[in-house]
């Protein structure tokens, strides 16, 4: 069973999320109320950081602004382990292509 609190956060394409793709992004404080809230997306742990932050806790309208669909389907065969099974479910039912990055990947 899928959580509906991450279902209804999703955007509607993975091709929405049209966030930066290098510098800084710094996340509201809705999004990242407790801890780091700036992320620099020149180094790999940076960028699990603010995925894990902003997909754990994130509105659909956060996700598109910060997300990247490149970094996000890049980094997914890791992330994936990183993330609640409940969120994982949630974002591989309604993108499939995660799934299958995932597999041609080899993780």
């Amino acid at each position: 069973m899928l959580c509906a609190r991450y279902q209804k956060r999703l955007p509607d394409r993975l091709e929405d999320l049209d966030g930066s793709t290098q510098g800084t992004v710094d996340l509201p404080l809705h999004v990242a109320w407790s801890g780091r809230r700036s992320h620099s997306l020149d180094g790999t742990r940076a960028r699990m950081g603010l995925h894990r932050t902003a997909l754990a806790e994130g509105q659909r309208e956060d996700l598109e602004a910060v997300l990247n669909r490149d970094l996000l389907v890049a980094q997914w065969p890791v992330l994936r382990t990183l993330v609640s099974r409940s969120l994982r479910g949630a974002w591989e039912a309604a993108f499939p292509q995660l799934m299958s990055e995932r597999g041609a990947s080899g993780a």
